[in-house]
């Protein structure tokens, strides 16, 4: 096996610095694209033989280092029996938000076996299929995000109604965090149990917080999860975006992999984490819209500013945009393995 990415989650040398994408089994792809039709995108998940075919496209087509499981971060909700639907351009719509304690309380467990055993089939199938050639990413958006769609009940810019409920809810919101990070511990321990080889949990919309309202409201339930995940051969991955101003707070988890987004240097992002954690990242997607020469000068750029190779994972500071060229992203795959 292809043990590259895993070895470097836990900071070992590797004879060529790894590579995967996040949203790499997806919107960008021909193959996907003719796959996946009119189907909404929790048909295609619910379906295992289909999202198992999609999570192995890029490894294929790509040469990445690592697979990842396709899904959706709204599965987990979607299994305690929350009112959802995914909506073209638009995200998760909740149909009933959460607006009391009352709602809150009324948020059931998760039981994985009976509420998403499709994602623990798409797991099987892929480990089968892959006979070991790279390791398996699973993932779990983290519970502020969540909650985040939770309350506003849509995507937000401002997450104004989050707040609001955070600030003037208190006992409602730590109630709240406390039942989706139980709900998360169990939801990533099945995918553990199932096969995944790696974590990553998604904390997509946490940067709208200050420090003090992260470490007060967010940071005790994050720091619980990756407790409750710590093991010695299952790497995990903390990622954010807009992180900057809470970046020693964000990277204080018992985490093994700090993900960055493209707002601040690696360099400076790694120096503030400290070298006992590997670090991803964090070229901007949208740098690969543009002619090869431009995507090529970036990654030099980012690879000589690193402070040292071992314990690095190359990777975008979010996920692949739908107009990537497919060429531009195994150009860029091949060169990053050639560079090291």
């Amino acid at each position: 096996m292809n043990t590259t990415f895993v070895d470097a989650c836990f900071r070992k040398k590797t004879s060529f610095t790894p590579v995967w994408y996040m949203r790499q089994a997806g919107r960008y792809l021909p193959e996907y694209k003719k796959l996946k039709g009119n189907k909404n995108i929790l048909d295609i998940v619910k379906t295992p033989e289909l999202a198992a075919q999609i999570s192995l496209q890029p490894v294929d087509t790509l040469g990445v280092d690592a697979a990842v499981l396709y899904a959706d971060i709204m599965i987990p909700l979607l299994g305690a029996g929350v009112d959802l639907k995914i909506v073209e351009s638009i995200g998760p719509v909740i149909k009933n938000p959460l607006r009391t304690m009352k709602d809150v309380k009324g948020l059931r467990k998760l039981e994985p076996t009976e509420d998403v055993p499709y994602l623990l089939q798409t797991i099987s199938l892929l480990k089968k299929e892959l006979h070991k050639k790279v390791p398996v990413i699973g993932f779990s958006a983290a519970p502020f995000t969540l909650a985040s769609y939770l309350i506003e009940g849509q995507p937000s810019r401002t997450f104004t109604i989050t707040k609001t409920f955070m600030y003037t809810n208190p006992d409602a919101w730590h109630l709240l965090m406390k039942k989706l990070s139980e709900m998360i511990i169990i939801y990533l321990l099945s995918q553990v149990e199932a096969g995944i080889e790696a974590i990553q949990l998604f904390d997509s919309w946490v940067g709208c917080l200050s420090d003090e309202d992260y470490k007060e409201f967010v940071l005790p339930y994050s720091v619980q999860i990756f407790t409750a995940l710590k093991n010695n051969t299952i790497p995990t991955i903390h990622f954010g975006t807009n992180t900057a101003g809470m970046l020693h707070s964000f990277s204080s988890v018992d985490c093994d992999v700090v993900s960055i987004d493209w707002r601040m240097p690696l360099s400076k992002a790694w120096k503030e984490i400290g070298y006992t954690k590997a670090i991803q990242g964090n070229l901007d997607p949208a740098i690969l819209l543009g002619d090869f020469s431009l995507v090529k000068r970036k990654v030099d750029e980012l690879f000589n500013s690193l402070p040292k190779k071992n314990g690095y994972i190359f990777n975008l500071g979010h996920g692949v945009l739908p107009q990537t060229s497919v060429e531009n992203l195994k150009r860029l795959t091949d060169y990053v393995h050639s560079k090291s």
